[in-house]
């Protein structure tokens, strides 16, 4: 037999330790180290503008 009350509790906090995990990640990182990946990710985007074939208009948005 099953207590479903019990089962209810049991799987609403498996969730809520899922969303905190993802949290943790999202969320858990220095200002540090937010910054040196989006120094990171602008070089990258910058390298890939450079080797661009035809120049871009300055109307023109940068695909991502």
């Amino acid at each position: 037999m099953v207590n479903l009350h019990r089962e209810r509790k049991a799987k609403a906090r498996r969730a809520a330790q899922t969303q905190a995990e993802e949290n943790r990640i999202r969320f858990g990182r220095t200002k540090a180290e937010r910054e040196s990946t989006a120094q990171e990710l602008e070089r990258q985007r910058q390298r890939h503008e450079g080797h661009a074939l035809t120049e871009r208009e300055e109307h023109e948005e940068p695909r991502r």
